[in-house]
């Protein structure tokens, strides 16, 4: 049981926070989808896979891995990312443009393995921008605004004489 607490404990995050890492990770799919395409490197087969890998998939690996050091979150998303790129293309869910880049840089065997090595920095680097994102969102007002706001107007506590 230990391990359901701490995971209860990791997924226990404010709405406000939870939408941050939605959009997030929805707005990076879609623009790494369409480089994907526009480079022809690869691409997902249907549209809502950006859905389903990047908010479904990654963002829940992310909220778990969001407290560990940068270099962990890389390492510790490898063994996902592997499982995810294996699964879409050999289901045929990802679709690899022949001859790309990659092929011909790492060769067509090493493709897959480039996209693992280069997709599991995508945990460590969006965590940070969410972080980055939620701090810029959910900042409380400053002191001094708060303290006038709190004053009714035209009663300020002291006697002029």
């Amino acid at each position: 049981m230990p391990v359901l607490d701490r995971l209860r404990e990791d997924f226990r995050l404010p709405a406000v926070h939870w939408i941050t890492y939605a959009a997030t990770y929805f707005l990076v799919g879609t623009l790494m989808n369409q480089a994907g395409q526009w480079l022809e490197i690869a691409r997902f087969v249907f549209w809502w896979q950006v859905i389903t890998v990047y908010v479904l998939y990654m963002v829940p690996i992310s909220v778990v891995l969001r407290k560990l050091p940068w270099w962990q979150q890389y390492l510790y998303g490898l063994f996902p990312m592997g499982l995810l790129e294996f699964g879409g293309y050999a289901l045929h869910s990802s679709y690899a443009y022949p001859h790309n880049i990659l092929d011909r840089l790492f060769s067509q065997q090493n493709f897959s393995l480039a996209m693992v090595l280069f997709f599991a920095a995508y945990f460590p680097l969006l965590n940070a921008l969410v972080t980055q994102l939620h701090r810029l969102f959910s900042r409380p007002a400053e002191p001094e605004l708060v303290a006038t706001m709190e004053q009714p107007t035209g009663l300020t506590g002291s006697t002029t004489t």
